[in-house]
């Protein structure tokens, strides 16, 4: 008789798989050639690598360090750079060199910057008893992000980051500085929803509350209409899955909710191609756009939700956005099956921190 997997295991494994997506794919992050990782790495990348100095598809020396989006510096601007001045202190200079890595210099199992974000959402959460308070994460994404020395060991803050922090030295309330770039609508927007859906629900908020919690949470830094539509979609999708019964599976519930979300039937995508990258690269973009990243999570979590490290490594060597789409895929593999990859997990950089910060987290809501 196998035995029952609760909602508070499967809450866990989904967090640890969090992680443990996002420091494996960190590597070959946004690499868009596949073959470019093949070379990097004999064989793919089958386990966590640090990132080379090289990276073949950076156009990080394109993109502003003044705001969000691309641009050069406006040598009459005064005002502070962003990058360097407000944030990634100590990383400005790798921003105006051709193909430098992201993740410049991170070692093996390190997590990139919006894991840490999701560290932040968790000790918020925690501090609160597994409540969501936004000026308490407000307080906390700002203290991260402006840290000097810093707290997290990232090269590169996405747009979303950058708008945020132009807004912020413009005088404008915290509340309010999210900024409208190209890429607001992203995958990345996604990576810190799941922690609290998890508190919420297990401390007995409606489902209807914990998605009006999450937009909200979601527009602060992301604000786009589309994505918050995603985003309700997801919070459905894990809540179903945190509560998923056993006369239930979990691949019948992704097709279901891929179908009612953007009309993409998963049953019919199979026998129509020879490899994931026929659907990650070819049907849909791997870049980060949620119209394509988040049918390519569907696809990888309905595909293998019964081989957690298959689709983790799978989503890896695929490249593009993949450490974004990664963590959100390892939420819905480790919710699906109510494990992790144990062995990838204790080989993370901040494993004992990582695990102590969910353990506080589901004690403050026990």
């Amino acid at each position: 008789m196998s035995q029952t997997i609760t909602p508070e295991q499967r809450a866990i494994s989904a967090l640890k798989s969090l992680f443990v997506a996002d420091a494996l794919a960190m590597p070959v992050h946004w690499y868009y050639n596949p073959m470019d990782i093949f070379r990097q790495f004999r064989g793919g990348v089958t386990a966590f690598e640090a990132a080379p100095a090289f990276h073949p598809s950076s156009i990080m020396s394109l993109h502003s360090t003044q705001k969000g989006g691309r641009g050069p510096h406006a040598a009459d601007d005064e005002r502070r750079e962003v990058v360097g001045d407000v944030i990634l202190k100590g990383r400005r200079q790798y921003w105006d060199k051709p193909n430098q890595h992201y993740h410049n210099g991170m070692p093996a199992g390190e997590n990139t910057l919006n894991a840490y974000c999701t560290r932040a959402v968790l000790k918020v959460l925690r501090d609160n008893q597994g409540h969501y308070d936004r000026d308490a994460f407000l307080a906390a994404y700002i203290e991260l992000m402006t840290a000097d020395p810093a707290r997290h060991p990232d090269t590169y803050a996405e747009s979303y980051h950058r708008g945020f922090f132009a807004n912020l030295e413009l005088g404008k309330p915290a509340w309010e500085c999210g900024a409208v770039t190209h890429d607001t609508a992203s995958i990345g927007g996604l990576v810190t929803i799941a922690p609290i859906v998890f508190a919420e629900r297990l401390s007995g908020t409606s489902l209807e509350r914990v998605k009006d919690i999450c937009v909200e949470h979601l527009l602060l830094t992301h604000p786009d209409q589309y994505l918050a539509k995603v985003c309700k979609d997801y919070v459905g999708l894990l809540d179903e899955l945190l509560f998923l019964e056993g006369d239930k599976d979990a691949a019948t519930v992704i097709s279901a909710w891929s179908k009612r979300s953007i009309s993409l039937r998963l049953s019919e995508i199979g026998p129509r191609i020879h490899s994931d990258n026929d659907v990650v690269g070819r049907m849909f973009s791997s870049a980060c756009y949620i119209t394509d990243s988040w049918p390519s999570v569907l696809y990888l979590a309905y595909k293998y939700c019964e081989s957690q490290q298959a689709g983790l490594l799978s989503n890896t060597n695929l490249g593009g956005d993949n450490v974004h789409r990664g963590a959100v895929l390892g939420c819905l593999l480790g919710l699906a099956s109510g494990n992790t990859v144990e062995e990838l997990f204790t080989q993370l950089r901040h494993r004992d921190e990582i695990e102590a910060e969910i353990k506080g987290l589901t004690e403050a809501i026990a």
